[in-house]
């Protein structure tokens, strides 16, 4: 199997996977291998796969809570936060970061809380993010965002970890916001991978994965051939023992293809 995270990874900044890479998957395919995508976007973001493969087999969404069948276009599956759990979530937060604004990702859609799009941009069709809303707990949060408009995001995580981790997952991935990704306590893209693949009959030294951030360090290692992407986060390349080409020299297609060889 080949496992590969998204964004700095296989996808560029415009939403583009270049043909180099998009042949390699296709060739992986065609000799046998299973290939699931895993990434922190929620399942109705997954434009660039369906542009590069049209509609390739199952996609791990939103850090691991959503199990996605996209050729089907059917979510199979889903682990959600309830809501008072993120009540809890957004005032600790806010005890150490009095100007975080909020938002969550449901099974239905993303609900934006005051403040928290960048200026300029309105909620549109969004909806507003409503804690209290027995709406919101009926759709199931998978991923809860808090976003500081002023400490740098290594700042911010480590100020609300240590109250945060025995309630929440917590990560962070976005390259240009201090912007904090929590889901349930079990899950990560590792938790999730690790389930789909036993499903396959297929162990984790028989796994290669891909990935650039922080949210992707538990799937790197633990998969057997976990590789952090040369131009990746510090963190992510101090956690995994490979190390792939640099996003912009097509890394991930270097390294499937000489698995091809």
């Amino acid at each position: 199997m080949i496992a590969s995270d998204l964004d700095g990874t296989i996808v560029s900044g415009t939403g583009q996977i270049s043909a180099r890479t998009r042949d390699a998957f296709l060739a992986a395919r065609a000799a046998g291998i299973h290939i699931v995508f895993v990434t922190g976007r929620p399942y109705r973001w997954l434009t660039p796969i369906v542009d590069a493969f049209g509609g390739l087999g199952t996609v791990i969404c939103s850090n691991g809570a959503v199990l996605y069948d996209l050729e089907n276009d059917q979510v199979l599956w889903a682990q959600t936060i309830d809501i008072a759990t993120a009540r809890q979530a957004q005032q600790i937060i806010l005890h150490h970061e009095p100007q975080a604004s909020f938002a969550a990702e449901t099974t239905k859609g993303l609900h934006l809380g005051q403040g928290f799009a960048q200026a300029g941009r309105t909620l549109g069709s969004l909806a507003e993010l409503d804690l209290h809303s027995q709406e919101l707990d009926t759709e199931g949060i998978v991923k809860f965002l808090a976003r500081s408009p002023g400490l740098p995001v290594e700042e911010f995580y480590q100020a609300v970890y240590p109250d945060l981790s025995q309630l929440l997952w917590l990560t962070h991935s976005a390259t240009d916001v201090s912007l904090l990704e929590m889901a349930h306590l079990e899950i990560h893209k590792a938790h999730t991978l690790d389930e789909y693949a036993r499903k396959l009959d297929i162990k984790p030294e028989e796994i290669m994965a891909f990935g650039d951030m922080p949210n992707d360090i538990e799937m790197l290692q633990f998969v057997g051939h976990g590789y952090a992407m040369a131009d990746g986060h510090r963190e992510t390349l101090a956690a995994t023992r490979l190390t792939a080409p640099p996003f912009s020299q097509d890394g991930v297609a270097q390294v499937i293809e000489r698995l091809l060889k």
